[in-house]
């Protein structure tokens, strides 16, 4: 299922949110296969878990059923279920596995308290072009520190007072975050650095570059 995760759903954790896609999967008549043992819970995956606070226009997850369905009007159904801030966009069987998603598309919006500093979307495009960016992120390994030029597919930062940018980065192995973007500005360029920024998934992609479905 392609859903997109807008508005107050953005602050939907990751566990709540799939209790909530469960729960709608279920309301909506759709008869989904559970694991087998003392506790069997239904056979959920994300592709991608979003960040609390990010949108999304093009979230995957894969559902498993005990029978098959034809998904002619299944979108619909389960969209009258759906808590407000998330849409069925498409229900299909899949061709691909997640593991083959390698970019994805952000859009950004840079907010500063006292506006953008002078030349900043110049700057910001500069910084960008750089032939390496090395921050510390933060991993379920440890801390280490990565160059995050050969992730970056491209980025474009436009605007004056909010600043606003596109940028196609590693979805996986490594996934480049948003958090990892703003990090590229801190110490020498840290006047570069928002007081507040917001971001929204767009659209994932396999190595190719075609829309991964």
């Amino acid at each position: 299922m392609r859903y997109s995760k807008t508005g107050t759903a953005k602050y939907i954790s990751h566990l709540d949110l799939m209790s909530a896609m469960a729960r709608a999967l279920r309301r909506a008549g759709i008869g989904l296969q559970y694991s087998e043992g003392y506790n069997p819970h239904p056979y959920l995956s994300v592709a991608l878990p979003l960040p609390v606070g990010s949108g999304s226009l093009c979230e995957l997850m894969d559902f498993g059923t005990q029978y098959e369905l034809l998904p002619d009007g299944l979108t619909d159904l389960i969209n009258t279920e759906l808590p407000e801030g998330l849409e069925a966009l498409d229900v299909y069987k899949p061709d691909s596995s997640f593991n083959e998603i390698k970019w994805l598309k952000l859009s950004g919006t840079l907010h500063y308290d006292k506006g953008a500093p002078d030349n900043a979307t110049a700057s910001l495009n500069e910084r960008f072009k750089m032939e390496h960016i090395v921050i510390i992120k933060k991993t379920k390994r440890g801390v280490s520190e990565i160059d995050l030029i050969p992730y970056i597919n491209n980025v474009a930062f436009f605007g004056n007072d909010v600043i606003k940018f596109d940028a196609v980065v590693s979805a996986q192995n490594p996934s480049i975050t948003p958090r990892d973007l703003i990090s590229a500005l801190e110490g020498e360029f840290d006047l570069l650095k928002p007081d507040f920024s917001s971001f929204t998934r767009v659209e994932l992609f396999a190595a190719n570059m075609t829309v991964f479905r």
